[in-house]
């Protein structure tokens, strides 16, 4: 990596209620003090605080970034843990399809 080349992160806080906040940055330091600081009243991390960084995955491209951290969004909390514990084999069970739709209900009627 070039020192001129800009490097992105998509971030997991675990906040003071339990809950779990996704964030973007191009500076990972500077952007959790922000939240610890508690700048802005209408932010989710605002009433949560503190916060602690439980995740953290680099990239070189913005859009790869941003694409995961809207992925990370749609997650369930239990999949975010999973992640944080690096758990692949649990994220492959939740990931699985539960409705009525999915393609292992259909073989099973089949």
């Amino acid at each position: 990596m070039t020192s001129n080349q800009k490097t992105y992160y998509v971030y997991i806080l675990k906040c003071a209620d339990n809950s779990y906040y996704t964030g973007f940055t191009s500076d990972l330091e500077h952007r959790i003090a922000t939240h610890q600081e508690g700048r802005d009243p209408d932010s989710y991390t605002y009433s949560r605080r503190p916060v602690e960084l439980v995740y953290a995955e680099y990239f070189m491209e913005p859009k790869a970034a941003i694409s995961f951290k809207k992925q990370l969004k749609g997650w369930s909390s239990a999949k975010k843990e999973a992640l944080i514990a690096g758990n692949w084999d649990k994220i492959k069970i939740l990931a699985k399809c539960k409705n009525k739709t999915s393609h292992e209900k259909l073989k099973k009627d089949d």
